[in-house]
């Protein structure tokens, strides 16, 4: 890809952050609307729980194969075709009769979310070279999310109390027309110098391990002993052939050389832990303000805004630390924050006091806020360029994979606590453990952030670094031989 001006690659920073924008916007939306579409489609905790699932579910399942499929054919390309089907997936979620069509249309929606933020990470990537000065780009796209945290709840609650929850979904429409006519004119084509062939049979085998595991979660509450067993045993065979299979692949859709690089592998499991904690805690918190407090959903979207305030406020200042100092402070400084929120609430009961429920969101609004910069700069800093899609892809992954898990794993506590009782008596108590999960991710964030961010951990980058270049060179000769 050419070099590009200053001017120029600001404005592909500020395409690729649309793309974000409309994917992270459209989950802190659905969260406030939740209690409305759950009376008005008639629909459980686990029903609940699939709508938001579902959507991470098919993403996670598809990031990767969008990465590896943007650098082989360009990625300027791919990402119009996600602005295209995602745009096509909001409306018809906005048309949806009832909440089998909604989840339906909501796994539409994330097949072209699965082209949006690894392809547009990659773009980002290779268009800002300098690493200082890719590391702050990465800390402005981090403040996107600080953004669709601080507009999703204030947005969806005032679409939600005067249109509907139906209307949540439009919003995607000016969004994504916008960015997909500014990307067709002004974003460069760009591919990685060697195609990869794709790999069905990873794909097969990524589809199998998280849907199974999901279900198995997600349904616990409901579904029999035998059945989850069933399911959980598919996921176990799915990993189990996945880590079999994919190292006896030339070019295997996830490469598991990355994960010799410590930096890498502990901003993935970091990835996982602080997006789980983020899914649960959105969940807990639209449920309680509006079902146990009886807040409006507009009233419960400004109770949540300290929280993205703070996200969308630490997330730049999180970009420019890890470029000047690197990723460390930025990451104990979350770990620590999110374990905080957590144990206030599971300890103290902070929801019970308008006071403390305060300081439990700011808390997990600044912890939050500095997590995101970290995990992407590290997962693409170590890699070569022309990995830059896969890399990207598999933090993406990760993301997703942490929030499907939060939902699942959270909602599972909460479902089977509640059961069929008012959500007003019992929510308190059944919500609890939930807390206390939410505390064990943050308690994740920062030892395993304090763990692969040493010097023996940026040994490791730099020798799976030269693996993965030495590969590249021999792989090269031979094609030419």
């Amino acid at each position: 890809m050419p070099e590009l001006s200053h001017r120029r690659r600001m404005l592909v920073l500020a395409i690729c952050c649309m793309s974000l924008l409309i994917v992270s916007l459209d989950n802190t939306v659905l969260n406030v609307a939740l209690p409305s579409m759950q009376r008005e489609l008639h629909a459980s905790t686990s029903g609940l729980q699939w709508t938001i699932d579902a959507y991470t579910l098919v993403l996670a399942s598809l990031l990767m194969l969008a990465g590896s499929t943007a650098d082989r054919i360009g990625r300027k390309r791919v990402f119009m075709a996600g602005l295209v089907v995602f745009t096509i997936g909001s409306v018809l979620c906005s048309l949806a009769p009832n909440l089998e069509s909604l989840i339906a249309f909501r796994m539409v929606q994330a097949v072209g979310g699965s082209m949006l933020n690894p392809v547009a990470m990659s773009i980002i990537t290779n268009t800002f070279t300098d690493p200082r000065e890719r590391a702050r780009a990465i800390g402005v796209w981090g403040g996107v999310v600080g953004i669709s945290m601080a507009a999703g709840p204030l947005i969806g609650g005032l679409l939600v109390d005067s249109v509907g929850w139906r209307s949540i979904f439009w919003i995607n429409l000016p969004v994504g027309l916008a960015a997909l006519l500014l990307t067709l004119r002004y974003v460069p084509e760009s591919r990685a110098p060697k195609a990869r062939r794709p790999d069905p049979v990873g794909q097969l085998l990524v589809i199998a391990l998280l849907g199974s595991l999901t279900y198995a979660i997600i349904e616990a509450p409901h579904s029999g002993v035998p059945t989850v067993i069933a399911f959980g045993a598919l996921a176990l065979a799915a990993l189990l052939s996945l880590l079999w299979y994919e190292p006896r692949r030339a070019e295997p859709l996830i490469d598991l050389r990355f994960f010799r690089s410590a930096p890498f592998s502990g901003a993935t499991v970091v990835a996982i832990s602080a997006f789980a904690a983020l899914g649960g805690f959105l969940f807990l918190s639209t449920l309680y303000l509006q079902n146990v407090r009886g807040l409006t959903a507009l009233s419960a979207g400004l109770w949540m805004l300290p929280m993205a305030a703070l996200t969308f406020v630490s997330a730049p200042l999180s970009g420019r630390l890890v470029g000047s100092r690197g990723p460390r402070l930025s990451l104990l400084v979350a770990g620590v924050a999110m374990t905080a929120s957590g144990v206030f609430f599971a300890a103290f009961e902070a929801e019970t006091s308008n006071v403390t429920l305060v300081i439990g969101y700011v808390l997990f609004g600044l912890g939050f806020g500095f997590v995101n910069a970290p995990i992407t700069n590290t997962a693409v800093s170590g890699m070569p360029r022309a990995q830059a899609g896969v890399a990207a892809a598999v933090a993406s992954t990760s993301r997703q994979i942490g929030q499907t898990l939060g939902v699942a794993v959270i909602g599972a506590v909460l479902a089977a606590g509640v059961g069929s009782s008012p959500y007003r008596e019992v929510f308190v108590s059944a919500a609890h453990p939930g807390w206390w999960i939410i505390a064990a991710c943050g308690l994740s964030v920062l030892l395993v952030g304090a763990l692969t961010s040493g010097r023996w951990a940026r040994r490791t980058a730099e020798r799976t670094a030269e693996r993965l270049e030495s590969a590249e060179v021999r792989e090269q000769a031979d094609v030419l031989a």
